[in-house]
């Protein structure tokens, strides 16, 4: 899935799933991801941060096949040489997981590259002029998954659209409740762990937040 700068800003907006590995791996992972693409998600992220080599290239490349099938975005978290082997769309990276203009190089300009700009503005300027395709802010929301994240306000969101017009992600602790504030904000994806995968149906839970978004770039800007 090798866009030009337009089509990749086109493409990321909607329901972005992160793959929980400590409580689905392998087959069920797979199974997992499905249902939630069944369900509407638009862009996958395998999150895996254990040291298991094989395992991870296992899971990531039965994940790039399944989401190559279904036409769906794939990304790798903090993992360059990762998503190089099983020939993902692209990464994303956090504060200490490298630099993007280093990621671009390996991975090319088609690649797909996000950053982890926290509660930073500052820190998404520096990703938008070092070459990143989308800026991820959050925690918005006390989150499962990081606990001791830094809390972000949905106004950051609102200020990153005006200034620095890339396609923005909100993450922490989202719920179909708590999220229709942050796409009026400025929000074109919404990424999402538990409250997908933690669901007791992965495919209708994933349809709930589908369904809060329109079936374009709800910025109308790209």
């Amino acid at each position: 899935m090798r866009q030009n700068s337009s089509a990749k800003r086109d493409a990321l907006w909607g329901l972005y799933v992160i793959t929980d590995t400590l409580k689905t791996q392998r087959t069920a992972l797979v199974q997992a991801v499905a249902a939630a693409i069944a369900g509407g998600a638009r862009i996958v992220q395998y999150r895996d941060k254990s040291g298991d080599t094989k395992r991870r290239l296992a899971e990531a490349s039965a994940l790039r096949a399944l989401t190559r099938v279904h036409n769906v975005i794939f990304l790798i978290n903090d993992d360059v040489a990762l998503a190089l082997a099983v020939g993902a769309d692209g990464v994303h990276l956090g504060r200490e997981d490298g630099a993007i203009a280093s990621a671009r190089a390996e991975l090319g300009t088609g690649a797909i590259i996000g950053a982890s700009c926290y509660n930073d503005l500052a820190l998404a300027e520096q990703a938008a002029q070092a070459g990143a395709d989308y800026l991820a802010f959050g925690a918005f929301f006390k989150s499962k998954t990081k606990p001791h994240a830094v809390p972000a306000n949905p106004a950051l969101l609102t200020r990153a659209r005006a200034e620095l017009h890339l396609p923005l992600c909100a993450i922490g602790g989202i719920t179909p409740e708590n999220a229709p504030p942050l796409l009026t904000a400025g929000a074109d994806m919404l990424a999402v762990i538990s409250a997908v995968f933690a669901a007791k149906n992965i495919t209708t839970a994933a349809h709930t937040f589908a369904a809060l978004m329109p079936n374009k770039n709800p910025s109308g800007l790209f």
